[in-house]
């Protein structure tokens, strides 16, 4: 098992940029897959990126293709989310998660363990 702590969330406005983290413990961070899920109000949940277990490889949901970065430190058990040009339509809660799944065959379905979220507000 392995735990996750998001933290960085926070109000910005358009246009402007967050970093998120997930700091993991419990099971050696090497052996998942990580990946960042959001959910808005009124909707249900949806995946937003994936990396690999060595980080080598990395899966982005369109909507943030080319705004959003994800990458991990594997010395500091950590995964990172650099957000950019925000968009009022990205507010939601940011979730971090775990599969031991390798990241080709996890899909947004099969990951395993959950962060409790952090929330990000873009005002218009």
């Amino acid at each position: 098992q392995v735990q996750l702590v998001e933290s960085g969330g926070g109000l910005v406005q358009a246009g402007g940029s967050l970093r998120l983290s997930c700091a993991a413990s419990g099971d050696p961070f090497s052996s998942y897959a990580m990946g960042w899920f959001r959910q808005a109000p009124g909707k249900e949940r949806e995946f937003v990126v994936g990396i690999s277990r060595s980080g080598g490889r990395t899966n982005y949901a369109d909507s943030v293709k080319g705004r959003f970065i994800i990458s991990r430190d594997s010395a500091g058990n950590t995964v990172y989310l650099q957000m950019n040009s925000l968009k009022p339509e990205d507010t939601a809660v940011y979730y971090c998660a775990a599969t031991r799944l390798p990241l080709g065959l996890a899909g947004p379905g099969r990951y395993d363990y959950w962060g409790q979220g952090t929330q990000v507000t873009v005002a218009s």
